[in-house]
């Protein structure tokens, strides 16, 4: 071991010792790390770490998977010996700074394995907490799913049309993710989604206007951060008009310098005027900045944008680095070295175990050979190191309780103000004289779909009182273009109904059998009322449907987190209760930005 990591904690103990001594000696407590300011705390710190240590802090590290990308079979539950054994060995041998968990789990379990975390980085990284970080864009629920309070995606916030509601999710959030031991959010989106073809963001988004996305954001980044969890506006300099997923290709955007400062970036810099304290990069090329290569690897847009221009003094961290769009094309090692020399402060390591070694090791090796300055480690670890005194993780750390994490989770009133926000998302677009249904024992109601579709029968069943038949359209969400065969059979099935109500969902296009689906369906006469539980650009893709209705409760990866609140909301508007929300987005000319119908 090397001697600084021996000395470094003799010297937290001798610094802590002489302020408690001296007791009310002023210039004795200068001394104590707990009342130093950041920039001395942090410059205290570096001082003391070893090269491996400040690299360290650089990386991201996260259980492993082996296959695929974003949800491999080793994600669904808490992580397995494997992956903890995995972390173990990035926290303690490779002294990782922080970690990004995806696996799903408990509230109890997880508030114990981040604990376990934080007790292998006090051991190994100098005494320096880590930072656990979550994609937590429509709440805690998108890592506890069953235990903790589920949100609409932000399109779903944003048809609200109140920045409280924003400020509320960042909120509960923030408390539940403390209770079980995450500190910072990769939230909100402040993409601006103008392309309603976008296959990755849709909604995620607050929608298509600057002005709306900027000031949702700015809300959900107060929320957050005061009450203790840092938030992270992403993904700069703007994902909202790509044609392709950065999960699997690279994708390069085409507008001129001009739209991207009038439109794509003023929600980056009202999240930075609000106080962000770090930032996601964006896996894209954005070619009025940098036709070379995507922003993550860009000094052009890290440093010279974003740095520069912007004057963004927070955290940079970057998209997952296994996604094909880095990966395909640069490889772990070659890629953090880039995007390092970029500008950027924390590399999230994530994909296989074998990747994220060589991530670590890739970074020092350019540290030893020049590539990488001294200087430009320690600017990044300087930073990192204040935004960590910041948050409170200069004290040391305090272990989540597991036992109360639960009850944490599941407050009744975080439930409650979820269902309200959930309720005045649902946006009625159309009604050709069908909303509200009767609640009748009498009638018989027909439920299609293609995600969930067995939950949300349930829920039309206890509503409306009658029977209810189900019909499924595919195997899962990945099987939702349902063959003419299975048109033919639907319409057999709706002969014998009185009333139809279907869910459609898509990523991007609606499928060309959900459309036809539902133009078979709606030409039978029947009182019918389409959901779309993903995108509402869905409705452009059927235009005789008599009634329809957004939900905004399903992104691009639909079995990833279950939205009870939001089904329930749903179904509660389809038989009488007041729908409240307003288009986020505009669906053709006769439905603009701001549409909502009521009862």
């Amino acid at each position: 071991m090397n001697i600084h990591q021996y000395l470094f904690p003799l010297t937290l103990i001798a610094m802590v010792t002489l302020a408690f001594q001296s007791g009310c000696d002023r210039d004795a407590s200068r001394h104590d790390p707990a009342m130093l300011d950041a920039g001395v705390w942090a410059d205290n710190v570096l001082d003391a770490m070893t090269d491996r240590q400040k690299i360290g802090q650089l990386v991201m590290a996260t259980t492993p998977w082996e296959s695929g990308f974003p949800f491999p079979e080793d994600a669904y539950g808490p992580p397995t010996q494997r992956q903890t054994d995995h972390m173990r060995q990035m926290i303690t041998e490779y002294h990782a700074g922080s970690v990004i968990i995806y696996n799903w789990g408990r509230a109890e379990s997880m508030a114990r394995f981040n604990g376990q975390l934080q007790e292998w980085s006090m051991e190994s990284n100098a005494g320096i907490p880590l930072f656990i970080s979550a994609d937590l864009e429509y709440g805690l629920a998108q890592r506890i799913p069953m235990e903790s309070t589920v949100f609409p995606r932000q399109m779903g916030i944003a048809a609200t049309g109140d920045p409280q509601a924003a400020y509320e999710q960042g909120r509960i959030t923030a408390i539940e993710a403390l209770a079980t031991g995450f500190n910072w959010s990769y939230s909100p989106v402040a993409d601006v989604n103008v392309n309603p073809r976008n296959p990755v963001i849709g909604v995620r988004s607050f929608g298509e206007r600057f002005t709306v996305v900027s000031e949702m954001s700015r809300a959900m980044i107060r929320g957050s951060q005061e009450h203790g969890v840092l938030a992270t506006p992403k993904h700069f300099p703007g994902h909202g008009d790509t044609g392709f997923d950065s999960h699997y290709d690279l994708s390069t955007v085409s507008y001129d310098l001009e739209t991207l400062r009038e439109i794509h970036l003023p929600p980056f810099q009202t999240s930075f005027d609000a106080g962000a304290d770090a930032v996601m990069s964006a896996h894209v090329i954005i070619e009025a900045i940098d036709p070379t290569v995507p922003a993550t690897l860009s000094p052009l847009a890290l440093n010279g944008l974003l740095r520069e221009e912007m004057g963004f003094d927070g955290i940079i961290v970057t998209d997952a680095m296994s996604m094909d769009a880095i990966d395909s094309h640069w490889g772990a090692g070659e890629a953090a070295v880039m995007a390092v020399k970029a500008g950027a402060d924390i590399i999230m390591a994530t994909g296989t175990a074998a990747q994220q070694a060589e991530t670590f090791e890739a970074l020092y090796q350019a540290l030893r050979d020049g590539e990488i300055s001294e200087e430009r480690l320690n600017q990044s670890v300087h930073r990192i190191l204040r935004v960590k005194h910041k948050y409170g993780l200069h004290h040391g750390f305090t272990p989540p309780d597991p036992a109360r994490a639960l009850e944490v989770t599941t407050d009744p009133e975080h439930r409650r103000i979820a269902r309200d926000i959930a309720a005045r998302s649902i946006t009625l677009v159309r009604n050709r004289e069908t909303l509200p249904f009767d609640r009748d024992e009498e009638l018989t109601t027909m439920v299609a779909g293609v995600a969930y579709t067995a939950e949300l029968a349930e829920l039309v069943r206890q509503a409306g009182g009658g029977e209810v038949i189900v019909w499924d359209y595919g195997d899962g969400p990945n099987d939702n273009d349902p063959s003419p065969e299975s048109i033919l059979d639907a319409i057999r099935v709706a002969e014998n109904v009185d009333r139809i109500i279907l869910f459609t969902y898509s990523s991007s296009v609606l499928p060309e059998g959900q459309a036809r689906l539902a133009e078979a369906l709606s030409i039978m006469g029947k009182p019918m009322a389409v959901v779309a539980m993903g995108l509402p650009y869905d409705l452009q893709e059927m235009l005789m449907v008599p009634a329809f209705v957004a939900a905004y409760s399903l992104d691009r990866w639909p079995d990833a987190t279950p939205t009870p609140v939001v089904w329930d909301a749903v179904v509660d508007m389809l038989f009488g209760e007041q729908p409240g929300g307003k288009l986020p987005v505009t669906l053709g000319m006769d439905y603009p930005v701001g549409h909502g119908l009521s009862y």
